[in-house]
């Protein structure tokens, strides 16, 4: 087994394979219920795409996707990542050279992993070295303070 050992200036991670898929595992599992899941999405994309270049994880072929956005069919691509298999959109070159695995198989699924969010997110962070976004301005308006409303009595102005 292949292991990948780098330390990050906080705490001494030890950034394995088994560890890396884990902590993609628990960003994936997080993103499907977050309110705002696009960071940790694009996160856990950046980490796939970097582990198969470096050759830690590979692509097996498609799958028709669970939930077609606006066409009747859609494929992804899926990728073995350790002990681990994952789902991330495809690119043009893939439909050419994987085979297409036909509908996904309900029966399998991941081993659990027992990562926090948090410490997931420090993996993969230390790992791809991508940064998560400041909070914008669009989402900082959203959390202002709530001002009681303003009564007023009949034919009265404020």
């Amino acid at each position: 087994m292949l292991t990948y050992a780098r330390s990050d200036s906080s705490t001494n991670l030890s950034l394995t394979i088994e560890n890396l898929s884990q902590a993609i595992y628990i960003v994936n599992r997080h993103a499907k219920t977050a309110p705002n899941p696009k960071f940790l999405y694009q996160m856990k994309k950046e980490a796939l795409q970097k582990m198969i270049t470096e050759g830690k994880a590979k692509k097996i072929g498609l799958h028709f996707s669970d939930n077609p956005r606006n066409s009747q069919q859609q494929s992804d691509v899926l990728v073995e990542c350790g002990k681990y298999l994952f789902h991330i959109p495809p690119v043009k070159s893939d439909f050419s050279e994987l085979p297409h695995l036909g509908k996904l198989d309900e029966r399998v699924r991941n081993p659990k992993a027992t990562f926090s969010l948090n410490q997931a997110k420090g993996y993969l962070l230390a790992y791809t070295g991508f940064s998560e976004p400041k909070e914008t301005a669009t989402v900082a308006a959203n959390r202002r303070s709530f001002q009681k409303p303003v009564f007023k009595k009949l034919g009265e102005k404020y």
